[in-house]
Parts: C-alpha cells; structure tokens; sequence
C-alpha cells in the first residue's frame, strides 16, 4: 500500500471506503472486461471476415445480408478501441495496485503470493497493452497500405498472433481473479470479515443508505 499516495487523497479530502478505494467499486474489472470484450470482437470479426466464403451459404439460408468488408470495418474500429481504452484500464489498475493491501501469508491456487500475484497482473497488463496497440498498428498498415484493394483484409499471421493474445488474456484475467477472490484485495466483503463484521448486514446499510 503506497502511504504516500493515501497521505494525498486525504489532504484533498477523499477518504478511502471500505473496499480500500475513494469509489464503491473498483474501475479496473470494469475496463478490464470492457477491453476484453472489444478486442475478443475484433479478432472474431476479422476471422469471419477471412473465412465468408465458407459462411456465405448460411448467410444466404438465414436471409442476412452481410458482405466481407463489413466484417474487417467491424474488427478494424473494434480493434482501434480496445486499443485506446486499454490504456484507460492500465492506468486504473496500477492505481488500484498502489492502495491494495493484500495478506502476506496466503497462496493462491498457484501457489503463488499476494505480492508475486499483483507484480506478474501488473508486469502483463503492461505487455498487453503494448501488443494490443502493436497489433491495432499492424492492423492499420494492412488495412490502409499492404492489403488495400484485397478481398481478405487480414494476414493469417495476424490472426494466429491474436489468438495467442488471447490466451494471454486468460492466463493474466486469472491472475487478476485470484487478487480480488483469493486475496480479498478491494474486495468489500472479506475487506468487512477482516475487520470482524457481518457482510450481510452492512452491505444491506450501505445499498439502502447509497454510502460507501
């Protein structure tokens, strides 16, 4: 927990809740699935994009109108979002990092620690987001300039590395996962049984007295 940074929010009059942030909920699982969703779309898109001429048939039996290029408009514009918002969501996340306070003798079902836990969460979200915008910036380049004027908009390549991000993505939202369910960390229910309260009864006070 950076001392320093609380010292700071206190000064200008923001207190930490119970959940040990100035907020009711945590920013960061938000944008995180938020980006996960937008860049998930994006390479499934794409990929249908590469394979409509197996899909035409049944596009055609369900009466759906569709041509190729709306499939690469949609995963190129998806592609440029999950890029600019995960920058949102890594900002977010090392700032949640520097108020948690996660137990020091637990293991997760990694059998990894707390600490070892937020620094690998931290040290990947920072690698994806670095693939992300490398790949929103191939994207581009084959969109505007090697792929221009082609049917299929998308290298094979380009597909195979989204799908290993992805992957990526499971291993780094697992870690993410155990922070808040196995540590507790921002976590307002074991945040409350450490302190020696009933969740029940003082989540029940805050949702009818809209405090934090």
């Amino acid at each position: 927990m950076n001392m320093q940074l609380i010292e700071q929010l206190k000064q200008l009059g923001i207190h930490l809740g119970v959940n040990g942030l100035p907020y009711r909920f945590p920013i960061h699982p938000n944008l995180v699935h938020l980006t996960l969703g937008i860049f998930i779309i994006a390479i499934a898109f794409d990929l249908m994009g590469t394979l409509f001429p197996l899909e035409r048939p049944i596009l055609r039996f369900l009466t759906m109108p569709a041509s190729r290029s709306n499939f690469f408009d949609v995963g190129w514009y998806n592609a440029v979002a999950a890029s600019v918002v995960t920058f949102f969501t890594v900002a977010a996340g090392f700032f949640e990092i520097f108020l948690a306070n996660p137990p020091t003798d637990m293991k997760s079902d990694w059998g990894l620690g707390a600490g070892s836990t937020m620094l690998l969460h931290g040290v990947g979200g920072v690698l994806l987001l670095t693939m992300m915008v490398a790949m929103t910036v191939w994207r581009g380049y084959q969109r505007f300039r090697w792929r221009k004027g082609y049917s299929q908009q998308v290298q094979w390549s380009y597909l195979l590395a989204g799908i290993l991000i992805l992957a990526f993505m499971f291993v780094h939202g697992t870690l993410g996962a155990q922070l808040g369910a196995e540590f507790g960390v921002h976590n307002t229910a074991a945040n409350l049984l450490q302190m020696g309260k009933n969740p029940n009864q003082v989540l029940q006070l805050i949702i009818f007295s809209g405090v934090i």
